[in-house]
């Protein structure tokens, strides 16, 4: 199926910290001199969502505080399909998996084949919903992208062992939060790292998540603190 690469996508980025109470570390990696979209920029592993993420099962759900704040200001849940999207970018740009060990009931899809062989679930409950960015009106391509912030300590595999990698991402480094602003990034990384910066030794979601929401009739700046869906 072609995609409109005009259409503005809902995408996931995962920030991943390490040693957030001594010397906090954030991973990054270069983005592609080529590519479409913030070429040559050192970013956070993420991605658009893909049409089956609503589709696989996850071994635990986001924080029902991320799941409200990911409901306001959207026309349909897609807080499953978000979680998804973000372990399994997390695991195609860094080769890192966010899983917990169990069995995949019959056979994953083609991009999620090296994850279960690994013996692991998707495991959407370290995920903390911290931030959220609609990329203005002109640009080549257009996201609704939610950041999510995971303690490193959650992740299943070594931390260090990027071999499994797709070449998306290139560079692929733990920064000091101190050094971060040295390395050429986007804008709204800028913005996001500094809202990690705050929240370093914070443990709970946030009460309210930042937005910066680029429509095209003006720029505006809010912050989503969600109402509580049913059960």
């Amino acid at each position: 199926m072609t995609i409109d690469k005009s259409q503005i996508r809902n995408a996931a980025t995962v920030i991943v910290i390490r040693d957030r109470y001594e010397s906090p570390r954030i991973l990054m990696g270069q983005r592609g001199a080529k590519a479409a979209f913030m070429p040559n920029k050192f970013v956070f592993p993420g991605g658009a969502v893909d049409l089956g993420d609503a589709q696989i099962a996850l071994a635990s759900d986001l924080p029902r505080m991320c799941r409200d704040r990911l409901a306001e200001d959207s026309d349909t849940d897609l807080a499953h399909a978000l979680a998804v999207a973000a372990i399994r970018e997390l695991w195609e740009e860094t080769g890192l998996i966010l899983g917990q060990k169990g069995d995949w009931q019959g056979t994953p899809p083609a991009d999620w084949l090296t994850f279960a062989e690994r013996g692991y679930l998707p495991h959407a409950a370290p995920l903390q919903f911290v931030f959220r960015a609609l990329t203005p009106p002109g640009r080549p391509r257009r996201f609704d992208a939610r950041f999510f912030l995971v303690d490193a300590d959650d992740v299943a595999t070594d931390l260090d062992d990027f071999d499994a990698a797709c070449d998306e991402l290139s560079h692929l480094q733990w920064v000091s939060l101190s050094d971060a602003r040295a390395f050429d990034m986007p804008f709204i990384t800028e913005v996001v790292l500094a809202e990690v910066e705050a929240r370093a030794k914070e443990t709970s979601p946030p009460v309210s998540v930042p937005y910066f929401k680029n429509n095209d009739e003006e720029s505006l700046f809010m912050r989503l603190r969600g109402q509580p869906m049913p059960e």
